[in-house]
């Protein structure tokens, strides 16, 4: 039985995936005055780091493990003193690791996630949980049997300003919510130019980096993972993971009854297969929530309110990425670093002789920002792990928004409405549909049966 961890000893991380989202990761957790500055500099203000988390973390960054070494030599230059390991089983191996970081291409996180809980590893699990929707049951029975803590990086969870959306849905401050609108708007170019295959770099494992996944030739562009369908499940599932989780937390329901989609690639010239849009349509209990992704334009929403700041921006009017909860009171425009209420007008008083609306509004309009939550979310898992202690951002409330994703890409592969049983993890009485729950491992990357 591994060791209960109290406020004093040292807790030992190791990093599965040495990128730039793994390493971000890691020197939050680890989370030092220079960590933070380096990766997360609006964390201070007037050169003062925010209070929260300014205590030290009593953590090291133990080991570090990639199947492409540059990866790992970069990573040592901010982590000199951590092993290094080529094979993430023998870095699950080491009684010296308390728990670890999975930050790899999606097909790897399931095997990852599961092996580590086995091995009584702690988990903090990048989104997406997993890469197809058959996998869910078997993360759940690991983590449960071996007890272990799994956080999923589903940041909005750490965001102070969407748990006060949630309270003031759910508590009726802005009426009935029956509709409810997610996007992800870009204006760029997602891909490379395409490169002919070549032979790997003599410092990575081709075939380790593919894991799972079918086998393929080499080629430099596939280290760009998000534009390969192989490895990722979309804009929908990179982007739209966050915010179906956030609508979840918002509204208070995490089941959708039905979904349909649609899709399309426009864009031919660039390495990759991923689609260039999407919209899907979700119908929960009370409410329909519908989704969009553009990857030609960067106006989502349309319009910016004076002064506010908005997650993902990049030129001075465009509003890529977020949430609207439609109200009879009021609408709430959320994303990850803000939130803004606009009113509804009052209807006229009985007996005045007007028609339409007063424009009066029915309560004070307000907007509000704060930090990138990402910082407070990794402070949020060592915490868990110290306590041993549930994460409000679990295995359970991330494979239910990591479904919502690949929901989405199923109905439109499959062409049709679908219908979706929670309970049973299936679409019933559509085997086609079901064929698409699961992708084969391939031989000899098959580490775990589901």
């Amino acid at each position: 039985m591994q060791k209960v961890i109290g406020a004093n000893d040292r807790l030992r991380i190791g990093l599965i995936g040495c990128g730039g989202r793994g390493s971000l990761d890691a020197r939050l957790m680890r989370g030092t005055a220079e960590d933070i500055q380096a990766v997360a500099p609006e964390c201070f203000h007037d050169g003062q780091l925010d209070p929260r988390l300014a205590a030290p973390r009593n953590l090291d960054i133990a080991a570090l493990c990639d199947v492409y070494a540059a990866r790992i030599e970069a990573a040592k230059r901010w982590a000199p003193e951590a092993r290094t390991y080529s094979d993430f089983r023998k870095l699950l191996d080491s009684k010296e690791i308390d728990a670890v970081i999975i930050a790899t291409p999606d097909p790897w996180h399931a095997p990852m996630a599961i092996l580590a809980c086995d091995a009584g590893k702690d988990v903090y699990l990048e989104k997406p949980v997993f890469y197809r929707i058959g996998e869910g049951k078997a993360m759940i029975d690991a983590v449960r049997r071996n007890k272990r803590i799994v956080q999923i990086g589903t940041q909005h969870r750490s965001a102070e300003h969407i748990a006060e959306a949630a309270r003031m849905v759910q508590g009726g401050r802005i009426g009935e919510v029956r509709f409810v609108r997610v996007w992800n708007y870009m204006s760029i170019a997602w891909g490379n130019a395409p490169l002919p295959d070549s032979e790997p770099p003599a410092d990575l494992n081709w075939d380790a980096w593919l894991g799972p996944s079918p086998k393929v030739p080499f080629n430099r562009n596939r280290l760009n993972y998000r534009s390969f369908m192989d490895y990722t499940n979309g804009i929908i599932s990179d982007y739209g993971n966050h915010r179906f989780d956030s609508v979840h937390q918002i509204m208070g329901d995490e089941i959708p009854l039905t979904v349909a989609s649609s899709a399309l690639r426009f864009n031919q010239k660039l390495a990759g297969d991923i689609y260039d849009m999407q919209t899907a349509t979700y119908e929960y209990r009370n409410f329909l929530l519908s989704y969009e992704a553009c990857n030609y334009n960067g106006h989502g929403l349309g319009g910016r309110t004076a002064g506010m700041r908005y997650y993902g921006m990049r030129g001075p009017e465009d509003r890529p990425h977020g949430m609207a909860f439609y109200g009879t009171e009021a609408a709430l425009f959320v994303d990850r670093i803000g939130m803004e209420l606009y009113p509804e007008p009052k209807p006229p008083a009985p007996g005045s002789g007007r028609r339409g609306f007063a424009w009066e509004p029915r309560m004070e309009k307000f907007k509000m920002n704060e930090d990138e939550p990402t910082p407070m979310h990794t402070l949020h898992f060592a915490e868990c792990v110290r306590a041993r202690k549930d994460p409000f951002p679990n295995i359970e409330t991330g494979i239910r928004a990591t479904t919502v994703a690949c929901l989405g890409n199923i109905s439109y592969w499959t062409g049709r409405k679908l219908k979706w049983d929670a309970g049973q993890l299936t679409i019933p009485g559509d085997a086609e549909a079901n064929r698409y729950l699961n992708r084969p491992y391939r031989k000899p990357w098959d580490l775990v049966k589901l």
